[in-house]
Order: C-alpha cells, then sequence, then structure tokens
C-alpha cells in the first residue's frame, strides 16, 4: 500500500543521477534553473557505484599485483608478494565512497534538490517518484532522463547464485579458482584480466570470430598475446547454451563451432552488453517516442515531447559515460534557452585491457571503406625512452591523416596510458588539426606524449627516432 501522496511543482526535474543526470543538473544550476533530481539508488549511478570506478580501481591493484611479483627484473627484491582481497575490496570502495561523497556535496553546493525513489512518468507534465510505501507527484516544466542502462540477461543463463554480472563480479569477496566470462567485448576482457592477474584461471567464450571484434587486428594482436601469457584462454564462435549450478561450482554447456563444449568454474560472469533502463518510465504516458528501447531525440536532446530531454544510454549512440555528461551540459543548456546542441566530431572509446587500447575517429580501414586517401604514421613505444624507463615498451600508435591536406581524421594507440594519450589526438581532430600541427607541437621530454609527435614525424616522411620506411 503506498501513502502519503502529493503534488509538488517543480521546474526541471532530472531523472537518474549518473554521469549523465549529475552533470546536467550542475550545469542546468548554473545557468539559474531550479534543479529537482531524482535517484532511484546512489548517486553516481553505475558508472562510479558499479561500472567504470570501481573496475578501474581493480584493475589499478591487479597491475600494482603483477609488477611487485616482477620488481626483481629490475633488480628490486620484493620478497614473498601476496593479495589480502578483501583489503583490496574496502580500498576499492573508498575510492568508490570518496567520489560518491563529492557528487553528493557538489548538489548541495549547487542547490540541486535530490529525491530517493523511482520516477514513473503519469503524463507529460507529471511524475510519480515512489520510494518504498510512499509516492507523491512531480509537476515539472522542464524534463530530462538519464536512466543509464544495465547487464544484458541471457535467458539460458539468468542472473542469480554463480551467474554474474559484471555488479557482482566487482564485489566478489574472494578471488575465484576459475571464472567463465561469455563474452569478449571491453567489460569481459578487462574483467577477465584483473582476475587472471590475481591468479585465477579464466576463460572467455565470445560468439564471434574475435575478442574486442569492433577494432583492428593490428591493435587487438597484443592484447591476445598478453592474455595468452597470463594463460587466459579465449573460445571465438562459441555460443554459451545453458548452465548447471551446484553448491560450489557451476557447468557452462557452449556450442563451439558446432561442437558443444563445457567448462567447469567457480563462477559465470555474462558480459553481452547492456541493456537501456526506458522500460518501466511510463514513457507512453508522456508521449515520448522510442525505438528499439531507445529514447529518440534532436541535436539537443529533445524528445519527441518538446519539455522533455534525454540523454546517455537511454538515447542512440555507443553507452560511455563521458558520452552521457557531454549530452547532459547541452541538454541542460537547451533547457535554460541557450542555442546549444551536439556538435562533437568524434567520442573517444577506451578499453582498460593490458596493454590499454584507446581509440578516436577513423581507423585506417573504416577511412578506406569510405573512399578516402589516407597517410598512416605508426610509431612504436619500444623506441620511447620514457616507456622504456618504465619497463612497459609495449605497443605503438597510429595516426590516421587525409593525404592531400594532412588533416588527423583518427588515431588508434595500444600501450602504455593509452587512455590518457588518446585525448590529443581527440583534441587534434576536434580541432582540425594536422599532422603537421602535431609534428611542429614540442613535447616535453622524456614523456610518453612524444610518441603522439613521433607518429605524425613518421605520417610526414620525416622519422627522427626510427629508421625510414
Amino acid at each position: 500500500m503506498v501513502v502519503g501522496e502529493f503534488t509538488t511543482e517543480v521546474d526541471l526535474l532530472i531523472i537518474g543521477g549518473g554521469p549523465g543526470g549529475y552533470v546536467a543538473a550542475i550545469r542546468a544550476a548554473q545557468l539559474g534553473k531550479k534543479v529537482t533530481l531524482v535517484e532511484r539508488d546512489k548517486l553516481g549511478g553505475v558508472c562510479l557505484n558499479v561500472g567504470c570506478i570501481p573496475s578501474k580501481a581493480l584493475i589499478a591493484a591487479a597491475h600494482r599485483y603483477e609488477d611487485a611479483k616482477k620488481l626483481g627484473e629490475i633488480g628490486i627484491e620484493a620478497g614473498d608478494v601476496r593479495v589480502d582481497f578483501s583489503k583490496v575490496q574496502t580500498w576499492k570502495q573508498g575510492v568508490v565512497d570518496k567520489l560518491t561523497g563529492g557528487v553528493a556535496s557538489l548538489m548541495k553546493a549547487n542547490k540541486v534538490e535530490v529525491i530517493k525513489g523511482e520516477a514513473l512518468f503519469a503524463n507529460d507534465r507529471e511524475a510519480r517518484v515512489i520510494n518504498g510505501y510512499e509516492a507523491n507527484r512531480y509537476r515539472f516544466n522542464q524534463c530530462i532522463i538519464a536512466t543509464g542502462s544495465r547487464p544484458i540477461e541471457l535467458k539460458d543463463l539468468p542472473f542469480g547464485g554463480r551467474v554474474i554480472s559484471s555488479t557482482e563480479a566487482l564485489a566478489l569477496q574472494e578471488i575465484p579458482k576459475r571464472l567463465v566470462v561469455i563474452g569478449g567485448g571491453y567489460i569481459g576482457i578487462e574483467l577477465g584480466t584483473v582476475f587472471a592477474k590475481f591468479g585465477t584461471q579464466v576463460t572467455v567464450l565470445e560468439g564471434t570470430e574475435s575478442i574486442l571484434p569492433t577494432f583492428e587486428k593490428e591493435v587487438l594482436r597484443l592484447v591476445e598475446r598478453r592474455l595468452k601469457k597470463l594463460n587466459v584462454t579465449v573460445v571465438t564462435s562459441a555460443m554459451a547454451k545453458g548452465v548447471e549450478e551446484t553448491a560450489d561450482g557451476v557447468t557452462v554447456t557452449a556450442s563451439v563451432k558446432g561442437e558443444e563444449q563445457r567448462y567447469e568454474a567457480d563462477y559465470v560472469l555474462v558480459t553481452v552488453g547492456r541493456r537501456p533502463n526506458t522500460e518501466d518510465l511510463g514513457l507512453d504516458m508522456a508521449g515520448v517516442r522510442t525505438e528499439k528501447g531507445l529514447i529518440q531525440v534532436d541535436k539537443q536532446g529533445r524528445t519527441s515531447v518538446g519539455h522533455i530531454f534525454a540523454i546517455g544510454d537511454v538515447v542512440p549512440g555507443p553507452a560511455l559515460a563521458h558520452k552521457a555528461s557531454y549530452e547532459g551540459k547541452v541538454a541542460a543548456e537547451a533547457a535554460a534557452g541557450e542555442a546549444s546542441e551536439v556538435d562533437y566530431r568524434v567520442i573517444p572509446a577506451v578499453v582498460f585491457s593490458d596493454p590499454e587500447i584507446a581509440v578516436v575517429g577513423l581507423s585506417e580501414s573504416e577511412a578506406k571503406e569510405k573512399g578516402l586517401d589516407v597517410v598512416t604514421g605508426r610509431f612504436p613505444f619500444a623506441a620511447n625512452g620514457r616507456a622504456l624507463s618504465l619497463a612497459d615498451a609495449e605497443g605503438f600508435v597510429k595516426l590516421v591523416a587525409d593525404k592531400s591536406s594532412g588533416e588527423l581524421l583518427g588515431a588508434q594507440i595500444v600501450g602504455p596510458e593509452a587512455s590518457d594519450l588518446i585525448a590529443e589526438a581527440a583534441l587534434a581532430i576536434e580541432m582540425g588539426a594536422t599532422l603537421e600541427d602535431v609534428a611542429l607541437t614540442i613535447h616535453a621530454h622524456p614523456t610518453l606524449g612524444e610518441v603522439m609527435m613521433e607518429a605524425a614525424e613518421v605520417g610526414l616522411g620525416r622519422p627522427v627516432h626510427i629508421a625510414p620506411r
């Protein structure tokens, strides 16, 4: 029984407090809007609580554990290196709590009213917010939908018990002896690598012919080689068909190139993508149009109902936190009467594999498929002083540019700190910079960033620190 219902008038109602919603709230408040934000769980959404941040914390811990075991290679004897996984989890949660607490402080500082509950549209001007036995109506002038996404659940491998999603994997209190990962996309590879470094025997079952199938082979080659060194078994063209669970383990049945195979493990981690959280919002009551579960929006984030906006994972495009934040700012500005609209040229994408992968813009093959005449510049980290001094020199930077103008079209990086280095390439593409512009920009020495400059010089046909082709 729901009790205590009443109606409150609000200016801008934001549904969802993840990296799209809370950023939209702050930007709207800066522009003078009175903002009310509804979050059903915790501020920060999936990204801060059970996604981007905790996964990267565990990745960092796994890297450091592995590095500590290899210190003897550079002359440092560290003795017996062990993992106290409960302490690792406590540290990870501390990182999460610090960031989510920071978001709460920002809401307060920007005078954003935060309401806990689950929102459901009653019509195009009202939403009902339910929190336990309480339900209240909020009549809004404008609304931004930022409800994010959740892991896709397979019919033959429903979540529960020892069949887990990334959310449960990030919260495990012990290191599994064996782990089967269903799906070789970025989440599966990232978490599979984490547990492999902690000593888990990991098997990845990928339905296509390659893990990370959207990336070029030359980029993937280094990651595949590293997985092999970590004793990760990668099985491609493998379709999971079912699971049998016992008190202390599971057995996954899969069809591998037409033949049935069985894989035993302590847990099965299902990472086959994410689904937008749109079906339980009452969008039909508000008249908001969707297509295949995604809310259709214009360049300002406006839905089919002009005063209702949508951003992030619930709209078309890659399900990335940084895309959601960008769209949140645009929607907030549009709601405040600004002429803002989505106008980015590229969105960088990162996989925190080992080594890291980061890409932006067009790859060489994509550019050629578009009929573009391109020139490329590829420079290895093995020829970079900083990478060598870090004992982490696998990988390369590859730049793709228009052959006649030299304008940068894309970049692929695989190697140390690729996730940070890609920002320069993204900025260069946004600004319409050329290979010449990048090559003539003085980069500090010795740094990993020099590899970007060196790759540009290769593309121009005047390499300095590698022999000319």
